[in-house]
């Protein structure tokens, strides 16, 4: 019966296809213009196409007498879909028109020309449903950007090609954004700076930049905000915070606003921590951006930031497993005492900007001011026990034996205020490009920080014993000896100023001929506490060959210097190094894409290589979000690596991507040596004395290059979205990473001990998203609702598999001056619900 049927049906779909009706016409672009290469025409379902000729146009047979949907595909634009329902021998003339064009993640393409430039340009609309436990989603995409690294799924902090957190540019409508440096930890950091329902545009760029940006070594991030014609807005919910944003026009668009109000808690994500205690974060941000036309050419706007941190703690215990099936180890603390620390942030800039034709003129006047403090006192006892690894044994998995008890005491009293003003002209004329920019830092900064270790009973570092001195008042034993103390009191004014000039050259014969677009500029810095002038010239070349006009080929050098701001200028005891000069770079990138089409879908293929060299470095440390520098320039290095990335419709409609990434990055320190101790017997021991008191032949060592803290070798991104197909409403995204792990080593403030590996970070997001209303739901005209253009309902699973990621170590110590390294864990599975709704 069943095979009956399938014939039955087989016979009838036959005979319906051999019923035909005819389509026929032309596709052109926006501009009217024939596509190169052709445009796709096909029908959905149903197996067979066409394509245009040379002159755009198309004929293409169709089934008659059914409902048929005609898909127009380009790989530079968006598709356009006709739902046709012809007669036996009808034929229509059907001409179209491809005006949307496709925002890839690297380059916005044309029909007859696309430039690889090496930006990523982000659409926030298009990475809104990323999930991720910060919130931010912008950081979440940014560090799925191949050569883009993060260990840290709590922070918005990222390096990009062996750079670290300071070394990246922020730029929102021009004016260049500060953030906090008393942050330590991803806990306290708050939310980037950048409002995701406020921007309409992000461009991204790891390595290479032009002229245009400023003075850091590693990559820029520029931000621009949404210029509103109507009213609108929206709003978002979420067990990790929410937020709410307006926008609008009024005088006939000539006035318009833009603002919005975040807050978000992490306190839910905490609580599944290592650490119990009594988590009270809480992080608030408003925003306002105002403009007015003044005259057609003129614009006068105000962008003004508040935003506030709280962070507060009471850690009651800490129960940490770790180790080996040989050694499995269980790290317990008792806490007392707290942590409070505030975060506070005022921005405001005023702006001007002239336009006229070519002519392009931007007057910027700007204002940071920061407050921020960091106190605690917590105490911790803690023991290291030795688990039962016996599988035979009842007890397997409980405490076998204690190997060691301690406490420790951690204590902060520290302050920063930071001011920093600026006056910057920016203008254009044709492909010709300039600007300047004066600015000026007023730092405050007061730190009070020590930490006091026992263990077993013994203050560390231990002082000699002295059994049997004669002074009845000497007590050795009644010395407490603290560690890393650090006290300072240090305040700045200086100046910095600095100018760029850049021009663009297109050398093409005519449209069937090659193209090359030279960009060539250079930069002047100069810090008065220095008193460096540095000179940054660049240079990139775009290839577009006449006969592929798919793929794109660029080549791009120039010198990049990085003056410090505070932190890498003072040392770890809290002075200042009054002769620390800029770290610099020179940049060497190589990379091509390719735009192609499969399965009637747009796919995009990037390759980057890169080099860079680097000298006068100031070597740091790095734990969690908090770079410690050693404040000195004697340091050279090198990074070195390989980019790829795959962008496409792997399910149609639905944009995903692969990236790899291969990378290292490794730095010499100057007079940085250690010495080897051999006894007669040539057997290496640990101390320069043998246990007969015989002195050792020793053999100094100089460690050469080696790893900076930033040296991730390999990562593997994957972003992922499909939906329930007839049913686009309900959609899936998943996001994969795979990292190979970072240097770390013990406490000691030698780089050279610092170059053990942590384990590699593995974490799968999943999302699943509900669309409750769109642009096709109809509702009544009473319904309260009816306002709204969408709504989704979101569920995400954070660490979908787990995985237990290791994010740095705490170091404990015993009498002996043994060090023992404890994991800590970042956030383990969580489940959040979202509600975002447009209106």
């Amino acid at each position: 019966m069943r095979s009956f049927i399938t014939i039955f049906l087989l016979l009838i779909s036959i005979s319906v296809l051999g019923q035909k009706a005819e389509i026929y016409g032309s596709v052109l672009d926006e501009n009217g213009k024939v596509f190169d290469p052709a445009v796709n025409i096909a029908l959905k379902g149903i197996a067979g196409g066409t394509t245009t000729d040379k002159t755009g146009k198309y004929k293409l047979d169709i089934p008659a007498n059914s409902e048929i949907v005609v898909q127009f595909s380009h790989v530079t634009h968006k598709s356009k879909y006709k739902t046709l329902n012809l007669k036996v021998g009808e034929s229509i003339k059907l001409n179209i028109i491809l005006d949307k064009l496709i925002q890839f993640d690297t380059v916005n393409i044309t029909a007859k020309r696309h430039e690889y430039t090496g930006v990523t340009h982000i659409d926030p609309k298009e990475i809104e449903a990323i999930p991720s436990p910060s919130g931010d989603v912008i950081s979440a995409f940014v560090k799925q950007i191949p050569g883009v690294y993060s260990n840290n799924e709590m922070s918005s902090q990222y390096s990009v090609r062996g750079g670290n957190f300071d070394e990246n540019l922020v730029y929102v409508n021009g004016i260049e954004i500060q953030r906090p440096m008393l942050v330590k930890s991803g806990q306290q950091e708050g939310m980037n700076f950048a409002n995701a329902d406020l921007v309409d545009n992000i461009e991204f760029s790891a390595g290479g930049f032009s002229s245009y940006y400023g003075d850091k070594m590693s990559s820029v991030m520029d931000v621009t905000y949404k210029r509103p014609t109507k009213f609108g807005g929206s709003a978002s919910a979420s067990l990790l915070g929410g937020s709410v944003h307006l926008e609008g026009s009024a005088a006939k668009n000539r006035l318009r606003y833009l603002t919005g109000i975040r807050y978000k808690t992490n306190q839910y994500i905490l609580n599944a921590l290592d650490t119990k205690g009594d988590y009270h974060p809480s992080f608030t941000d408003i925003q306002l951006l105002v403009a007015y036309d003044i005259t057609d050419d003129w614009e006068l706007s105000f962008l003004g930031n508040y935003a506030v941190n709280n962070y507060e703690i009471i850690p009651q215990t800490r129960e940490t497993n770790f180790g080996t099936i040989m050694e499995a180890l269980r790290f317990t603390v008792y806490f007392d005492g707290k942590e409070v620390d505030r975060f506070v942030n005022y921005m405001g800039a005023l702006n001007l900007k002239y336009h006229n034709n070519e002519t392009n003129l931007d007057f910027t006047g700007s204002v940071y001011r920061s407050i921020e403090s960091e106190t605690y006192d917590i105490q911790g006892q803690y023991w290291l026990d030795v688990l039962q690894n016996d599988l035979g044994k009842d007890d397997f998995g409980d405490v076998a034996f204690n190997k060691g008890v301690g406490t420790y005491l951690n204590h902060a009293r520290n302050e920063l205020n930071t001011w920093v003003a600026s006056v910057q002209h920016r203008g254009s004329k044709g492909s010709l490009q300039w600007g300047f920019n004066l600015r000026r830092d007023i730092l405050n900064d007061r730190l009070s920080e020590w930490k006091m270790i026992d263990s077993a009973g013994f203050s560390l570092p231990h002082p000699n014993d002295n059994i049997g001195n004669a002074d009845p008042n000497y007590s050795p034993s009644n010395e407490i000896h603290l560690t890393e103390v650090i006290k300072g009191k240090q305040s700045l004014n200086t100046n910095r100023f600095s100018t760029y000039l850049m021009n663009d050259w297109l050398f093409q014969k005519n449209d069937s001929t090659s193209i090359y677009k030279l960009n060539a500029g250079a930069r002047l810095n100069y810090w008065d506490f220095s008193n460096e002038l540095l000179f940054s010239p660049r240079i990139s070349l775009l290839i577009k060959p006449a006969k592929n006009k798919d793929i794109s080929y660029r080549i791009a050098t120039g010198l990049y210097s990085q003056p410090p701001f505070y932190r890498e200028m003072r040392y770890h005891n809290g002075d200042i190094n009054y002769n620390i000069k800029a770290q610099k770079s020179a940049h060497f990138v190589m990379g091509t894409d390719y735009v192609f089409q499969a399965w009637n879908r747009p796919f995009k293929l990037t390759a980057e290589a890169y080099a860079k060299y680097m000298w006068d470095l100031i070597p740091y440390e790095m734990e969690d979000v908090r770079l410690r520098y050693f404040a000195e320039n004697n340091a050279i290095g090198y990074a070195a690596g390989i980019d790829f990335k795959l962008h496409g419709e792997i399910v149609e409609h639905a944009d995903s991507w692969v990236g790899v990434s291969f990378m290292q990055t490794q730095e010499d320190i100057k007079d940085d040596y250690y010495y080897e101790y051999y006894n007669a017997a040539g057997e290496k021991i640990s101390s320069g004395i043998t246990v007969d008191n015989v002195p050792a032949d020793s053999v100094k060592v100089e460690p050469g290059f080696i790893p900076r803290p930033t040296d991730q070798r390999f990562v593997f991104n994957l972003f992922f979205q499909d939906y329930i197909p007839g049913y686009e409403k309900f959609k899936v995204h998943l996001n994969l990473v795979y990292a190979t792990g970072l240097p770390y080593g013990p406490p000691t403030h030698k780089r050279y001990q610092q170059t053990r590996r942590m384990p590699a970070y593995r974490r799968v997001d999943i999302g699943f998203s509900w669309q409750l209303i769109g642009s096709e739901t109809a509702l009544k005209a009473k319904n309260p609702l009816r306002n709204l253009k969408s709504a989704w309902l979101s569920i995400e699973v954070f660490n979908l598999l787990e995985i237990n990621n290791t994010l740095s170590y705490m170091w404990i110590s015993d009498v002996n001056g043994n060090y023992y390294s404890i994991p800590n864990y970042l956030t383990s599975r969580q489940i959040n619900l979202r509600l975002k709704i447009d209106f």
